[in-house]
């Protein structure tokens, strides 16, 4: 069977079985508390055989409100004992269901994080999976013309001997049957991520994908690492071209872990002719049947998932719903975010008031963190996202990711990330775009600030950057105890930095800091704490 055949086959195959996913999906959404009671019944009889001591109060009869009143709110730090016991012992004492691989994740402030992968959980993450892509093929039915890139987020070089078989891979959180199919639509495998080096990795991605005419869908998380993707095709531009012509990898052959090398004469020969400029016009030459790019585009990543547009303007795009290692929340469907609610039990709570709802309770305009109970064996798991409750679909409340909860507080201001993302939205940027708002220990020699870095050409006029750092000073004012701070002289006056590569020393710094590559994210506010590379504390030192 050639490929052309096999994949045509694959997705025949997958849109049966996604389509009855999504049927069942739409039908029983006006079903959610009594689905939302039943799955909180299912993972107390798997903790109860489990005989876990994390929740040792928790009876398998509990009802949800006995369960609300018992079970406190938990954060990692309360499995990570005994989930490194786990990894070691091979045992499960977490949650009753066999461990299918610890999944690596990390956050811009925390170290990485082993969340237990059981089969429970991924059937959990099953039952989101198959309603979007379900949607997907009604929605976009030209997808089912074309191969697949879906997102492969690579550990960092230093982990990789230790976690091959960890691999950050979106297929595996299909079930067997479904992977095995979907397999037979994909561009790229999955063994790329054992490549030695992170950059080896994202140099056999660039291989396939250009050796690939037939691409009709990008999914990916970042919008940043879909730009970098893009940028890197120039930047390895003469050697692409003779891996291509040679269907080799020449010197990278023993980094590749015995990966097959695509060839391509007639993708060599394009980009022998093209400049090396990313040019919407090249990249719609290049993959002539692209239909779809998925991608994050809500709180900072908005601006650059335009820059992405921009650039693949010739297919259509549709965000994400709200996905982390740790669990789905909500999936793209019918142009909505509605609450993934087959998969894990959810309860919310209103930044209002500090209340925890059931999903059912939940009303529009309300802004509020979610709680995971998952078949990892987390109990009222809470992801520091903040939502807001845009609207109902079919009795399911949907979302708007408005950012992080997580905050800084250098001298007691208090600037939450949710704030800082709706002053960096309310600026005047021109040609500038904006990556994110540090909190620095030391802005000054004597005084720690906060500072804005910014993308744009080196020639940026410089008026035009102190008018922006006065409009930033102006909007943090409005904070009360940024004001107060400021007034008692505790903060130094806040700044901005434009440099023409400052998306990517924020990404290598990330990486440097042990974040995953493809998840990491820009964030609308970090706390740097330590030395500033020397390049932006060059810029920084001279700025007025």
């Amino acid at each position: 069977m050639t490929r052309s055949l096999a994949s045509q086959f694959g997705h025949g195959l997958l849109k049966a079985f996604m389509r009855r996913g999504l049927q069942r999906f739409e039908q029983e959404a006006p079903k959610l508390e009594l689905i939302q009671r039943s799955l909180l019944q299912k993972w107390l009889h798997g903790h109860a055989r489990a005989a876990s001591t994390v929740h040792s109060n928790l009876k398998a009869s509990d009802s949800w409100e006995q369960f609300a009143s018992k079970q406190p709110c938990t954060t990692y730090d309360n499995y990570r004992g005994l989930i490194e016991r786990q990894r070691h012992q091979q045992d499960k004492s977490l949650f009753d269901s066999p461990i299918s691989r610890y999944q690596p994740t990390s956050g811009s402030t925390s170290a990485i994080k082993w969340i237990p992968y059981t089969q429970a959980f991924l059937g959990e993450l099953d039952q989101a999976i198959t309603p979007w892509i379900g949607d997907l093929y009604r929605q976009f039915p030209k997808i089912a013309q074309g191969s697949h890139y879906w997102s492969l987020s690579w550990i960092p070089t230093s982990m990789r001997d230790a976690s091959s078989t960890e691999l950050n891979d979106d297929m595996q959180l299909m079930s067997l049957g479904k992977r095995l199919v979907a397999g037979l639509t994909q561009t790229a495998p999955a063994s790329i991520a054992l490549a030695k080096t992170a950059e080896d990795s994202l140099f056999a991605t660039l291989a396939y994908l250009v050796a690939d005419e037939q691409l009709s869908v990008i999914s990916i998380w970042s919008p940043t690492f879909g730009l970098g993707l893009l940028e890197q095709l120039g930047n390895c531009r003469e050697e692409l071209i003779e891996v291509l012509q040679q269907g080799a990898w020449g010197k990278r052959a023993a980094a590749m872990a015995g990966l097959e090398c695509p060839g391509s004469h007639k993708a060599a020969q394009r980009l022998k002719a093209w400049d090396g400029v990313a040019d919407p016009a090249f990249f719609a030459e290049l993959w002539p049947r692209l239909t779809l790019l998925s991608a994050w585009d809500t709180a900072a990543a908005l601006p650059w998932a335009r820059q992405l547009q921009k650039l693949l303007a010739h297919a259509q795009f549709q965000g994400k719903g709200l996905w982390a290692t740790e669990g789905v929340v909500s999936i793209p469907l019918r142009n909505h975010c509605p609450l993934a609610y087959r998969s894990h039990v959810y309860e919310f709570e209103d930044l209002d008031n500090g209340q925890v709802l059931a999903p059912w309770q939940l009303r529009k305009g309300q802004q509020v963190m979610p709680l995971l109970t998952t078949g990892s064996g987390f109990a009222r798991y809470r992801m520091n996202d903040v939502l807001q409750v845009s609207d109902h679909w079919r009795t399911l409340p949907c979302f708007t990711f408005l950012g992080r909860n997580d905050g800084t507080d250098l001298v007691g201001e208090k600037i939450s990330a949710t704030l800082a993302q709706t002053i960096i939205a309310g600026l005047t940027y021109s040609d500038l775009l904006p990556v994110t708002l540090l909190a620095l220990s030391a802005s000054t020699p004597d005084k720690p600030g906060y500072v804005l870095l910014i993308e744009g050409p080196g020639d940026s006029n410089s008026v035009s950057i102190t008018t922006l750092a006065a409009q930033l000073e102006h909007a943090l004012l409005k904070n009360f105890h940024y004001r107060l701070a400021r007034d008692l002289g505790q903060l130094a006056r806040a700044r901005c930095i434009c440099l023409p590569n400052m998306r990517q020393i924020y990404l290598e710094q990330s990486r440097a800091r042990g974040m995953l590559e493809g998840n990491i994210k820009l964030e609308a506010l970090r706390h740097w704490s330590g030395p500033l590379p020397l390049e932006l504390r060059l810029a920084l030192e001279a700025t007025p």
